[in-house]
C-alpha cells in the first residue's frame, strides 16, 4: 500500500493512499501501441501470384441459367448468341424481362486478359446486374483419385 505525507497531521504513521498507480499501465500501453504500429504493416506484403484452379463445391444452377460468354476474340456471347456489347444491356433485359436480380454466369476463355474480363463486369454492374458467378472449370483436388484420366469437358463447367 502507499503511503502519504501529510503536513498537518502530528501522528508518526503514515496515511494510506488507496488510488492506483496507473503510470506503469500506461508505459505498457503506449509500448504495445507502438509494437503494433510497426508491426502491422509488416503483416501486409505484395506476392506475385499465380491463383490455382477451384476446388469449391459446385452451386446449384438455375431452371434456366444466363450465360454470358467473353471468347477469346473478345466477342460476347449471351447464351448461344454473339452479342455486340452496345446492345448487351437491351439484350440482357430482353433474356431476364426486366429482373436485374437475376445471376448471371459469366464465362471467359482462358486467353483473355483479367482487364478485359473486368471490363466486362463493369459493364453489367452499369446495367444494373450485380449477382454476377464466375464459371470455371472444376478441378481435381491433389491427391484424390479420379474415375477417369479425361480432361473435363465444357459440361463439366460449374458455377463458383
Amino acid at each position: 500500500m502507499a503511503g502519504s505525507l501529510n503536513a498537518s497531521t502530528e501522528q508518526d504513521d503514515l496515511e494510506e493512499n488507496h488510488e492506483i498507480n496507473v503510470t506503469p499501465f500506461i508505459d505498457v500501453m503506449l509500448v504495445l501501441l507502438i509494437i503494433f504500429m510497426v508491426a502491422a504493416p509488416l503483416a501486409t506484403v505484395d506476392v506475385n501470384v499465380d491463383l490455382p484452379a477451384s476446388t469449391a463445391q459446385p452451386q446449384e444452377r438455375p431452371d434456366k441459367p444466363l450465360y454470358l460468354t467473353l471468347k477469346q476474340d473478345m466477342t460476347v456471347a449471351l447464351g448461344d448468341d454473339t452479342v455486340p456489347r452496345e446492345v448487351l444491356q437491351a439484350r440482357l433485359d430482353a433474356f431476364t424481362e426486366g429482373d436485374r436480380e437475376t445471376r448471371v454466369f459469366l464465362r471467359a476463355d482462358k486467353a483473355v486478359d483479367y482487364g478485359s474480363l473486368m471490363e466486362l463486369m463493369n459493364q453489367l454492374r452499369d446495367a444494373g446486374y450485380l449477382k454476377i458467378a464466375l464459371v470455371g472449370l472444376e478441378s481435381v483436388p491433389a491427391g484424390a483419385s479420379t474415375p477417369s484420366s479425361a480432361p473435363p469437358s465444357a459440361e463439366d463447367g460449374a458455377a463458383r
